[in-house]
């Protein structure tokens, strides 16, 4: 009885720690937006594959939004192939990163890589 107990334990605090938000780090970010830049850093850019869309800038948004979004496209929620394959490529910690890097920024900032 004592060792199921002890199982139990184990289990809950492994699922508890896997359900703590990872914490994003805005410094660890500027190494990883330069991906993000060529598209989200230039007023009023438009994608034209694998229709004209509209790209947004970035600084200022909500730092949720922005993970919510990335992991969608992650699980093929959202569609653009662009945004599907560099998401597919990020970590949950890259995502917390670039999610505080962008709402740490004021919305003009143009999502440069310096505040």
């Amino acid at each position: 009885m004592k060792k199921l107990l002890t199982v139990v334990v184990l289990g809950a605090t492994a699922m508890a720690a896997q359900a703590q938000e990872v914490k994003g780090n805005v410094d660890a970010a500027k190494n990883k937006v330069a991906m993000c830049i060529g598209c989200h850093g230039i007023p009023g850019y438009r994608a034209s594959f694998p229709e004209v869309y509209e790209v947004p800038l970035l600084g200022g948004q909500n730092a949720k939004y922005i993970e919510n979004a990335l992991k969608e496209y992650q699980k093929g929620d959202r569609k653009h192939p662009t945004m599907r394959g560099i998401a597919a490529t990020l970590s949950d910690q890259d995502i917390a990163d670039v999610a505080a890097y962008y709402a740490q920024q004021k919305p003009d900032s143009q999502n440069n890589t310096q505040k």
